[in-house]
């Protein structure tokens, strides 16, 4: 056990940790951004709240994100104790100035990562934490015609107040009821404040994603050179470009609707 200890407890063992919560974190983002898409649906915010409900009402789901959470605070103290380590070792930095986009995001992986940290704990507190414990949150109804596929939307005033969902059947219509997460979606981008810091916060995922994926399976590793110019393409145009883009549109596209 002691070796165990040591091991993780040595600069390498640290990095490995890093890595490995890293990539589970990137796993949750091509979830994420696909629930999130969503959003984009012209459909009254059915699909996205309906996914919404799914995630914190499966008990699989729930056990996910409380590992989630925990790989999020590892990540950030591993990353903390990193810096600090990093610093002590070479108290005076490097005088040449990083020349690319990869080399200035490796230089400046702290700053990156404490920005999307300072996101991250405004994100949920906005949405996570309202959606659980704000009473006042409305629901929506969205009857669905089995034979045409027709939604219509209205608003959902619940009997009980411990209510959370439920899903009926009337004739050829069903009827779910649901938390309108997606309203409080509506407000949110509405404040340009909080789009403008979203789309920072991406700016900065779209960075750290660029050294931190290729840098993980390095670490771990998974760097064979048969295998590293595919694990270069999707870390840069996957991770660095296509889901931070999809994430900064939707606070960009609804903040106009709201115009």
């Amino acid at each position: 056990m002691s070796d165990f200890k040591q091991t993780f407890n040595s600069s390498l063992g640290k990095k490995l940790i890093m890595a490995l919560t890293g990539l589970f974190l990137c796993t949750f983002l091509i979830v994420h951004v696909g629930g999130n898409l969503l959003l984009f649906s012209n459909d009254n915010g059915y699909g996205f709240n309906v996914y919404a409900n799914f995630l914190t009402h499966f008990p699989p789901i729930e056990v996910i994100a409380y590992l989630l959470y925990a790989c999020i605070l590892v990540h950030a103290l591993y990353a903390l104790i990193l810096t600090i380590g990093n610093r002590k070792a070479r108290p005076i930095p490097y005088a040449s100035a990083p020349k690319s986009p990869t080399l200035w995001s490796s230089k400046n992986m702290g700053l990156l990562g404490s920005i999307l940290f300072l996101f991250i704990v405004i994100h949920m507190g906005d949405f996570w934490y309202h959606y659980h414990n704000d009473e006042t949150m409305g629901f929506k109804e969205y009857r669905t015609n089995l034979a045409t596929g027709m939604t219509v939307a209205t608003d959902y005033r619940p009997e009980t107040a411990d209510f959370e969902h439920s899903v009926t059947t009337q004739g050829d219509v069903e009827i779910v009821r649901v938390k309108d997460l997606h309203a409080r979606v509506v407000s949110s981008f509405s404040n340009l404040w909080y789009v403008i810091l979203y789309v920072i916060a991406m700016g900065a995922l779209s960075f750290h994603l660029l050294h931190g994926f290729q840098s993980a399976f390095q670490t771990a590793g998974w760097s064979h050179k048969k295998y590293k110019p595919f694990v270069q393409f999707v870390g840069t145009w996957l991770f660095a470009v296509i889901i931070p883009l999809a994430f900064a549109l939707m606070p960009i596209v609804y903040y106009f609707k709201s115009l």
